[in-house]
């Protein structure tokens, strides 16, 4: 067994011969044989779950690369790229998929579309699975921890979409920015109390854009308030308009536009009119967000571009004799379109 791994001077560790760590480095930084180790990077479900993190946190730590993997960081060995989305069913997912798609194929590679099903084990199984079969992967709104991603993204090439992680390559979409324009915008319609139906707790969007929303909020002097999804999946079938009616509130700011178009609807049912009676904003742009009654005030997103910068990310990372230099971060603006679901705030009697 190989002595345990030293400390550089830059506070990183390194393996103790100075040469990139090896399963035996790996080995006895975690405590454990170097058999052990193989089985818990090539075959997890063999390995108990205490162990195998032990052992995924020290080969991250050393920034150990199995030697096969190595293989396919220099050849793209499968010339096949994994793309995981949250719901395939969500129509902001199409055309993140058609950019990644069409991107890959520019490049001589096929795209593997994984469904995660909203699941953070679903997600987790999927990337271990991946090792073997796909060249790198792009995930779409995770749901892993920062920790598991990180760890994630030390065994293969990655790169994350709406997701910002030290040390982990991603591409932002600027939803705050716009979503603060529509806040601006409903102000400049006379409304002064707002609500914002927030998406899942989880989830790294719905966290960015109340931070900016309730700090851009306090800014103009007005109030908004959160309503959040007592469900996980933001779904049209979630809103519940009676926590409009008592929040007093006459416009709200949507996480999604599938969630906006079901209040839409819900709020119809009710005899409630969008805009005379209260305005509704959403985010995305789907498709159909320009035709259901009425057309959608939303946050328009560059989605497709989306999936072919992170694509042209990824593979930076997997064939570097390209000479292409891997990008870190890519943020790529929003704005906000206007259309017929919003409108001046209601009389007040």
């Amino acid at each position: 067994m190989s002595a345990p791994p030293s400390t550089a001077s830059d506070g990183g560790l390194i393996a103790a011969h100075g040469k990139p760590a090896t399963i035996h480095d790996v080995a006895a930084l975690s405590g454990v044989a170097a058999s052990t180790v193989s089985r818990a990077l090539s075959t997890p479900g063999r390995v108990n779950f205490r162990t195998r993190a032990r052992i995924e946190a020290a080969a991250a730590q050393l920034k150990y690369v199995p030697n096969a993997q190595a293989k396919a960081l220099s050849s793209g060995r499968t010339k096949a790229v994994a793309v995981l989305v949250a719901d395939i069913t969500n129509p902001f997912y199409f055309d993140i998929i058609r950019g990644t798609q069409l991107q890959l194929k520019a490049a001589g590679y096929t795209q593997l579309l994984v469904d995660t099903e909203e699941s953070e084990e679903v997600e987790a199984n999927s990337i271990e699975q991946l090792l073997q079969t796909a060249d790198g992967v792009i995930l779409t709104a995770s749901r892993l921890s920062d920790e598991a991603l990180t760890l994630a993204a030390a065994k293969m090439p990655l790169v994350t979409i709406n997701r910002e992680i030290t040390g982990v390559p991603s591409v932002l979409l600027d939803t705050p920015t716009a979503t603060n324009q529509a806040l601006d915008h409903l102000i400049s319609l006379g409304h002064s109390q707002i609500a914002y139906l927030g998406g899942p707790a989880s989830s790294s969007s719905n966290i960015r854009r109340w931070d900016a929303l309730s700090a851009a909020a306090q800014e103009r002097g007005v109030e908004v308030l959160k309503l959040g999804l007592l469900l996980l999946e933001p779904t049209p079938e979630l809103p519940r308009p009676t926590l409009w009616f008592d929040s007093g509130a006459t416009a709200g700011i949507v996480f999604n536009d599938l969630i906006a178009i079901g209040m839409l609807q819900r709020l119809q049912a009710r005899g409630v009119r969008a805009p005379e009676d209260i305005s509704i904003v959403g985010c995305d742009d789907i498709f159909g967000a320009d035709f259901c009654s009425p057309p959608l005030t939303t946050v328009t997103a560059p989605v497709e571009q989306a999936g072919r910068v992170a694509v042209s990310m990824l593979l930076s990372q997997i064939n570097p004799t390209l000479g292409t230099l891997p990008r870190h971060q890519s943020v790529l603006p929003t704005h906000l379109t206007i259309r017929g679901s919003t409108g001046p705030a209601p009389a007040q009697n």
